[in-house]
């Protein structure tokens, strides 16, 4: 299948699709991005993902080239040139070229690319029986040195968490914050079920605050599951009933096992499963 990749307006073989070395995302991970879904040829929660975009954008000061309106059409033009019915988009902004120095000023014009692909993070039987996790030594960034409300292209925070799961031989690993509480996993926020109620992190815990998540809280509330969005620490973890992670790439999946201890009964719990099938229904109805 042919591959198609947006580059400032222009539809490139993604063989040929390149950038400036001097390209300020490349050079200092100064740019934002987003990951999103496509189901059945529909691009999933679009605008929820590109009012994320822009304001991460705002939050650096970077100026995106293209009004919401013409992002929206640049993302649909990709997905369709690419012809994908399912798959995966990871849009991306940059500073653009400058000098080789800090100073964002000598970047004269942002870029925007467009990638669309497909994306398999996990085995399927993962999602069938659960998957295990550690809690990794490396903490989430003190919001007041990086905000992880910006969806940044520094994501070295995150990969040295995910190497400290891969030495330890499991797929994700869990990170706290500056303040030893539960924030979320590198690539996914995380969600506990604890005497029938709904627990996750807090947005001030340290936390990228996820569409899919958003997308659980709602169809929690729909199918009247009792919800808290709290402080939590590996002691509501270890003695909780369930267990799930969210993420556009991971979607919903179950994990029964952290640091070794077996969460619950070993397996995906009802709320777990319930809320997987709500979520299936809503995306391919």
């Amino acid at each position: 299948m042919s591959r198609l990749v947006y580059i400032n307006g222009q539809l490139v073989e993604h063989e040929k699709a390149t950038i400036h070395v001097y390209d300020h995302g490349f050079l200092y991970g100064d740019g934002v991005f987003e990951g999103m879904r496509i189901y059945s040829g529909k691009v999933f929660k679009c605008r929820e993902h590109l009012e994320r975009l822009y304001e991460s954008a705002s939050h650096i000061c970077l100026d995106i080239p293209l009004s919401m309106d013409q992002m929206v059409l640049a993302v649909e033009q990709t997905v369709a040139a690419n012809k994908r019915d399912d798959g995966y988009i990871r849009l991306v902004v940059t500073r653009g070229v400058g000098n080789l120095g800090l100073d964002p000023r000598s970047c004269v014009k942002p870029q925007v690319i467009i990638i669309v692909d497909g994306i398999s993070l996990y085995p399927t039987e993962m999602y069938e029986k659960g998957m295990e996790i550690i809690t990794a030594s490396t903490i989430r960034n003190h919001p007041n040195a990086l905000n992880p409300r910006i969806k940044s292209l520094n994501y070295l925070n995150n990969i040295l968490g995910k190497l400290e799961a891969i030495r330890a031989g499991v797929p994700e690993a869990l990170m706290l914050n500056h303040l030893g509480e539960i924030a979320e996993c590198t690539a996914d926020n995380i969600f506990l079920v604890s005497h029938g109620v709904l627990l996750t992190p807090h947005k001030n815990a340290g936390i990228l605050a996820g569409i899919t998540r958003g997308t659980v809280l709602d169809l929690a509330r729909e199918q009247q599951i009792s919800i808290e969005e709290t402080v939590l620490t590996r002691h509501d973890l270890y003695t909780a009933e369930e267990c799930f992670l969210t993420g556009s790439g991971a979607e919903i999946i179950p994990v029964t096992k952290c640091d070794n201890r077996t969460i619950g009964s070993g397996t995906p719990g009802p709320i777990t499963l319930k809320l997987i099938r709500a979520f299936f229904r809503l995306v391919r109805p």
